[in-house]
């Protein structure tokens, strides 16, 4: 079985207004360091044991999880050992 974790975000070149929105209630409670923000999504899944997992993970991606005209995602594998 394998843990993957999925991040997807908004491709640089896409106008973020919901991260503008936080980055200015992030300066009105007086967090002024704070000098951009982008929001994403991130998605934990679960997985049997199959061939080819990365292909299989890239597929889920530009299929369903992620609109990749807008959107960037990146994933990670990790093998879960039964206890």
């Amino acid at each position: 079985m394998y843990k993957v974790n999925v991040f997807v975000t908004l491709r640089e070149s896409v106008l973020d207004p919901q991260g503008v929105a936080v980055k200015g209630a992030l300066h009105t409670m007086d967090y002024q360091e704070v000098t951009d923000v982008r929001i994403g999504k991130f998605l934990e899944l679960q997985v049997d044991s199959v061939d080819n997992i990365e292909g299989r993970v890239k597929e889920m991606c530009e299929k369903l999880l992620a609109n990749t005209v807008i959107e960037d995602y990146r994933f990670e594998v990790e093998e879960v050992i039964p206890s």
